[in-house]
């Protein structure tokens, strides 16, 4: 037995032949809901990561697909590039890996890549601050400045 669908999708998106009564087996139907509902997941994940990244986006999101029986395509899998690089003194790079950490980690369900990009982003953070506190510490580059200005003189 097949049940008859008529797709509701856009001709710019769907073929012609979509647009037409099409049978549909059942099983077909499940996929297709199925392909559906990833399509919402993978887009909404996604956008996820592009609001979060704000400025370090350097691109929109872009997806891989999947034609379901119905002559449509869904989305199954993205991506959005993020500049990774390290800022231009430790502080910039600090914040932006904390950026990179956020649009990682943004999805509800962030998958094991998201995970590993928000740890080499952690990585990078923490080198960050171990350089600061180098440059700020007794006898590092800046420390006797930094020393200088923390001292107070009680017997004045």
């Amino acid at each position: 037995m097949s049940i008859s669908a008529i797709s509701s999708v856009s001709s710019a998106a769907a073929p012609a032949s979509a647009q037409a009564r099409v049978q549909l087996s059942p099983e077909q139907l499940a996929q297709i809901a199925k392909l559906k509902q990833r399509d919402t997941e993978v887009r909404q994940h996604e956008l996820a990561h592009l609001s979060a990244a704000g400025g370090l986006a350097t691109s929109g999101p872009s997806y891989t697909y999947q034609r379901g029986a119905n002559g449509v395509n869904y989305a199954v899998g993205g991506e959005v590039s993020i500049d990774t690089s390290p800022g231009a003194s430790p502080q910039e790079t600090v914040a932006r890996a904390r950026t990179i950490q956020a649009a990682a980690l943004a999805p509800a369900e962030p998958s094991s890549q998201d995970r590993a990009v928000a740890a080499r982003a952690q990585q990078l953070e923490q080198q960050a601050r171990a350089e600061l506190e180098r440059a700020y510490a007794p006898g590092g580059p800046d420390g006797a400045a930094a020393a200088a200005g923390t001292a107070v003189d009680v017997y004045a």
